[in-house]
């Protein structure tokens, strides 16, 4: 009998699509960083508060913070996906300067985009 476990495409994978998202906002490429998600995703506190709702509140909000932090970046510690989620434990950085923090970042998905990020600090 042939194999026929799915391998996926690491490439396709929501971990490997989160990870983009990063690397686009350390590009502070806001546009690109949307793209990746659903027209009605939002940001939200963990369980709570949506922060940037819809693709283009979020675009908007990311738009403003990069131009208060100039600097950002977040660096993934580790990366977990399960299902229809990513969790990434990140380190990020609003400046040279400034003391880094950390957050978990959980990540739902519908189909290979985003639908919801929470921030867990």
């Amino acid at each position: 009998m042939a194999d026929t476990t799915h391998i996926p495409d690491e490439a396709n994978t929501r971990l490997a699509i989160a990870e983009q998202m990063i690397a686009h906002y350390n590009a502070q490429d806001a546009d690109s960083y949307v793209a990746l998600m659903t027209d009605d995703a939002c940001e939200a506190g963990y369980r709570g508060a949506v922060l940037r709702e819809g693709k283009e509140g979020t675009r908007t909000g990311l738009k403003a913070m990069f131009a208060e932090f100039p600097e950002n970046r977040a660096e993934i510690l580790k990366g977990y996906e399960l299902g229809e989620f990513v969790a990434l434990h990140e380190r990020v950085f609003r400046s040279a300067t400034a003391e880094p923090f950390e957050v978990m970042s959980i990540y739902s998905f519908e189909g290979d985009k985003v639908s919801r990020v929470e921030f867990v600090r």
